[in-house]
């Protein structure tokens, strides 16, 4: 499933994909825990939490720590979170590049709320290179791992499954894409990657991984556009 020559729509996650986000959304989440009494690290968020909309990263605290977590500790996560994205956030490198570069369609498809999701592509520069094709868990019924948001994306974009291919860089947005029917290549060059053991079943079911956005024409030459930023937003 690694090759697609029918591609007609790249999805991109947000967080770990397009922004360097998920080492900061850890920090401030590995503090605000700590606040409250749990004591996690940055590989436990990495393994546990990464990818998933905020329900369901609340919904495994309470099963792992009998711990719930009420709409105030919400509220100032969102609220903490945005302000260290106002000065920290960046895009990941390279990836400014491919985007102009493509030569089919492209969309996001995040676990981020739309807030969130629109105020960080705005921060790296990206709004503009997806217009409205932002597309969040807060739309569909089930996020990730669940398929629903990336149907949902492909159906809005008027793109069959098949021809989708989903750039992702968690375990759960990997599944998410393949319970969709759709070829997955999984990122792992952001910051919150380094030093983590990524080595898993992804390897033996032939998921793509690829850790730098330069070797992303090189590795399908086929997705790049007639001439830089030849682009279709649907």
């Amino acid at each position: 499933m690694n090759r697609t020559p029918c591609t007609e729509l790249v999805i991109f996650d947000c967080d770990g994909v397009l922004i360097d986000s998920e080492i900061i959304s850890s920090r401030v989440l590995i503090r605000l825990l700590g606040d409250v009494g749990v004591h996690v690290d940055h590989a436990h968020v990495q393994r546990h939490f990464l990818g998933r909309s905020w329900p369901k990263v609340a919904a495994e605290i309470r099963i792992q720590y009998g711990l719930t977590l009420g709409t105030e500790f919400e509220e100032r996560y969102r609220s903490d979170l945005l302000a260290a994205f106002e000065t920290e956030l960046r895009p990941v490198d390279g990836v400014e590049a491919v985007i102009a570069g493509l030569g089919v369609k492209s969309c996001v498809a995040t676990s981020s709320s739309p807030k969130r999701a629109r105020r960080s592509l705005e921060l790296a520069g990206l709004a503009a290179s997806f217009g409205e094709h932002v597309f969040t868990a807060s739309q569909v019924a089930n996020g990730k791992p669940a398929p629903d948001l990336f149907l949902y994306a492909a159906q809005s974009m008027g793109v069959a499954p098949e021809a989708c291919l989903v750039i992702e860089d968690s375990r759960p947005g990997v599944e998410a894409a393949r319970a969709a029917g759709m070829p997955v290549w999984r990122f792992i060059g952001a910051s919150h990657m380094r030093g983590l053991d990524i080595a898993g079943p992804d390897d033996a079911d032939g998921i793509r991984h690829f850790s730098r956005w330069a070797e992303f024409f090189e590795l399908e030459p086929y997705l790049r556009g007639p001439a830089a930023g030849a682009k279709a937003h649907g």
